[in-house]
């Protein structure tokens, strides 16, 4: 096994996620669109045809009965008459199974080779019929699970916290989409012991969605049991939108456009008023917290580090809740959605022996990126990252027939790209292509002497761009680094308003000549409320673009674009059958 290669998984409720150790460092696997995490989420077809992840959940608004989510929470017990149904005939192992399948597809298409092994993560408080149905469902993928990997286990790894002290205990609150566990652990001669664990299988951010839909509903003049299944699957999508922005921001509308085909319902939902309705589901994770910290004999002063993990985590009251509970400011250094995947990649390189020569060496003062559309700054590698360390994102070409692209490689914390430092430019030439055609690759790489490597590449040709930066990726002055991330804090609110501002105005910019096209190829499809919806929207968009007002422009840009979701699924639609009837009449 030790010159196998395993992947780490993390096989979520609402996200998975897949990894690799590669030279001798822990990465996510992105799919073709650049993205790491992967919506738990399965469409099945008429015909049998299946997509998975973003693809499934695109169609969640036009064929909802046939959208699978949340099947984690149905994996290995009993189910009831409407749970099976809600299956479409499948068992929630078959389903889990092609969620594996993708990820086996997406590292092995990432990776260029075949695989087979795998360590596969759970809640510590799975029984025994929970593991073996993940087991079962790896199985089924294609997969050898070589280890079933308790997710807190995972999450603190991910945190380097197997670094801490002799004897040091850990606190791992992880809320994910579908199941919560406070899992308090202990660490000594490097290895973690699970000293007690308190949960609930059906206790996460679905039931918050599930709260704040039922409660618009209601507002709505309508009863949720009334609500038809594919109408309430459309309330939920939108509930999940405004829970996720309330994290954000104070303030967010919760929008339904014709929710029954005439009426529309839109109000605004403060983060307050939301705090107040999911309070009983906080109180219940606060609850499990105790019922742990009684079981390990322990009080809450005597945990050594704390760590939130799993989306909804990032919702300010229950953080707030919990570092209060607790009494100590939580860890928030890796992402929360991709540290039990991080967790399960390091797992699997130790088990195979990838991670067995890994030495720590410095970490990058600053965050290391590139400018994007806009002038903005994408951020690679976040400050404080530990080197050696590499990341990359896939780019596309912005504008017909672009014959290059120039990548601009900078050094900073600011949100905009000339308020940063320039180290260095690459310019990757590639054959004209229509918009959004192009692929470019970027990876930056920094050894464990300190030298940034750029290498950019040309995905339809192979052909390799590399520009190599000496010691400026970690050579910097103390000062120059104070002075940096001082600016970046006095700066904030203006920057943020002008990166809010940029990529809502970059979405508009794309999203007006869409709305004039579709109007164009589908008005007949609509009626005249339906129509003046529309056009009022995409009047307040110009206006808000004339007003130069960024949060008025985000939420012109939302309306307009919820406002058009039905036209555009009718567009899709229809393009698909006439596909289907050109490929039939052959």
């Amino acid at each position: 096994m030790m010159n196998d290669i395993i992947v780490g998984i993390d096989l979520g409720t609402t996200n998975s996620a897949i990894g690799v150790v590669d030279s001798g460092f822990p990465m996510l696997l992105a799919d073709d669109g650049g993205k790491r995490i992967m919506p738990s989420a399965v469409w099945y077809g008429p015909s049998g045809e299946i997509e998975v992840g973003h693809k499934a959940l695109r169609r969640r608004p036009i064929e909802g009965s046939r959208v699978i989510t949340s099947v984690k929470r149905l994996m290995g017990r009993e189910l009831s008459v409407e749970e099976s149904e809600s299956l479409g005939g499948k068992t929630a192992e078959q389903v889990s199974a092609d969620i594996l399948r993708e990820l086996k597809r997406r590292a092995e298409w990432r990776l260029g080779k075949a695989l087979t092994k795998a360590v596969i993560t759970v809640p510590a408080y799975f029984h025994d019929g929970q593991r073996n149905a993940t087991k079962r469902a790896g199985e089924l993928a294609g997969w050898e699970v070589v280890r079933i990997l308790n997710e807190p286990t995972a999450a603190a790894l991910s945190y380097g916290l197997d670094q801490l002290g002799e004897r040091s205990r850990v606190a791992v609150y992880d809320l994910g989409g579908g199941t919560f566990d406070l899992s308090i652990l202990e660490m000594q001669d490097g290895v973690f012991q699970v000293l007690s664990t308190h949960g609930d299988t059906q206790l996460g951010g679905d039931d918050l969605d599930r709260v704040l839909a039922e409660k618009m509903i209601g507002l709505a003049g309508l009863e949720a049991a009334s609500v038809g299944h594919d109408a309430w699957i459309r309330w939920r999508v939108e509930a999940e939108r405004v829970k996720c922005a309330l994290s954000e921001r104070a303030l967010e509308t919760f929008a339904m456009p014709f929710f029954d085909g005439v009426n529309s319902f839109s109000r605004e939902v403060t983060r307050v008023e939301f705090s107040e309705w999911i309070q009983p589901w906080v109180a219940r994770t606060l609850s499990c917290c105790r019922r742990a910290l009684s079981d390990a004999r322990l009080e809450s002063n005597e945990i050594d580090a704390l760590v939130l993990v799993g989306g909804s985590s990032r919702i300010p009251v229950v953080r707030t809740a919990v570092e209060s509970l607790f009494g100590r400011v939580a860890d928030l250094s890796q992402h929360p959605d991709e540290a039990i995947a991080l967790g399960a990649t390091i797992q699997a390189g130790v088990i195979s022996g990838a991670m067995k020569h890994l030495v720590l060496l410095d970490v990058t003062p600053l965050s290391l990126g590139i400018e994007t559309l806009g002038g903005l700054m994408n951020v690679l590698i976040p400050r404080n990252t530990t080197i050696p360390c590499k990341a990359g994102e896939l780019f596309t070409n912005a504008v017909h027939e672009q014959k290059a692209m120039r990548v601009r490689v900078l050094q900073g914390e600011r949100e905009m790209a000339r308020d940063n430092w320039e180290l260095g430019i690459v310019d990757i030439p590639f054959k004209p292509a229509a918009k959004g055609q192009a692929r470019i690759g970027v990876q930056l790489h920094i050894d464990e002497n300190g030298i940034l490597e750029v290498l950019a590449r040309d995905v339809k040709t192979g052909i390799d761009q590399i520009l190599t930066i000496r010691s400026s990726a970690v050579d910097v002055s103390d000062e120059s680094v104070e002075k940096m991330v001082g600016d970046s804090v006095e700066h904030a609110f203006s920057d943020m308003a002008e990166r809010i501002f940029t990529e809502a105005k970059l979405k508009a910019e794309e999203l007006l000549p869409a709305v004039e096209q579709a109007l164009e190829l589908g008005r007949q499809w609509l009626s005249a409320k339906e129509i003046k919806t529309i056009e009022t929207a995409r009047a307040e968009v110009c206006q808000a673009l004339l007003e130069k007002e960024p949060n008025s422009l985000k939420a012109a840009v939302q309306r307009l674009d919820t406002a058009t979701e039905a036209l555009a699924a009718k567009i899709v639609q229809q393009a698909m059958d006439e596909a289907l009837d050109r490929q039939l009449s052959l």
